[in-house]
């Protein structure tokens, strides 16, 4: 069995609570020993966990899932909330559709996903003193996350929760204006006027997490630090 196996059955465990926040791990001789492999075959894959900032490893005092991952990766997954509330403004939220099916050839395509993938679909409208300010279309891989299948996304936004519950290697976001189109009635535009949108994906390792489109309302600024 390679490392990068151990180490993505190993980031399973981490992810439905196997192996829960802040618990020791089992030891290099025992892992080696359930998965028939070498302890240096081992190593390499905690080694791998620890360094992206998901376990914490200390000489005679074992390994220990993070409480709180600290991820490394340069890409930041912004927390709608809290940019509404920082601005002074209330957070709002509604679910306005979900379900599950085989997402579209494109966005296939995007993730690499066969035809056949199960992807959870949901669509949001996120509000700040009670004004559209942004509306997202997203799709879920349930093989990846099939946690979030139970989750009550009426009471938590999939963004938080995702953020929350799915701990992610590497992604990407983009951003650039286009006609509002299908999210004009959601954001209270016409279908011609132009918005703001970003796209953003993550990935575990090699196996997709999540797409989100999020388009956001004309009156939405964009501010990045320096």
């Amino acid at each position: 069995m390679t490392w990068q196996s151990i180490r993505d059955t190993i980031m399973l465990r981490i992810r439905d609570r196997t192996y829960p926040p802040g618990e020791l791990i089992p030891n290099e001789a025992d892992i080696a020993a359930e998965f028939g492999c070498a302890r240096a075959t081992v190593n390499r894959a905690l080694r791998d966990l620890a360094e992206e900032g998901f376990l914490d490893r200390r000489r005679k005092a074992g390994t220990r899932v993070i409480e709180a991952p600290q991820r490394k990766a340069t890409l930041d997954i912004p927390q709608i909330r809290r940019e509404v509330e920082a601005r002074g403004q209330a957070y709002g939220y509604r679910l306005l559709a979900r379900e599950t099916g085989s997402a579209p050839a494109e966005l296939r395509a995007r993730l690499k996903l066969p035809e056949a993938e199960a992807t959870l679909y949901l669509e949001s409208l996120h509000l700040a003193d009670g004004a559209p300010h942004m509306f997202e279309r997203r799709w879920v891989v349930l093989r990846t996350v099939p946690a979030i299948a139970a989750a009550d996304l009426a009471a938590v936004n999939p963004n938080e929760w995702l953020v929350r519950e799915a701990p992610y290697t590497h992604g990407g976001m983009e951003f650039h204006a286009e006609p509002a189109g299908a999210a004009a009635a959601a954001l209270g535009c016409a279908a011609t006027d132009p918005v703001l949108v970003m796209e953003r994906q993550t990935w575990l390792h090699e196996a997709p997490i999540t797409y989100a489109r999020e388009h956001f309302a004309q009156s939405y600024r964009l501010c990045l630090g320096l």
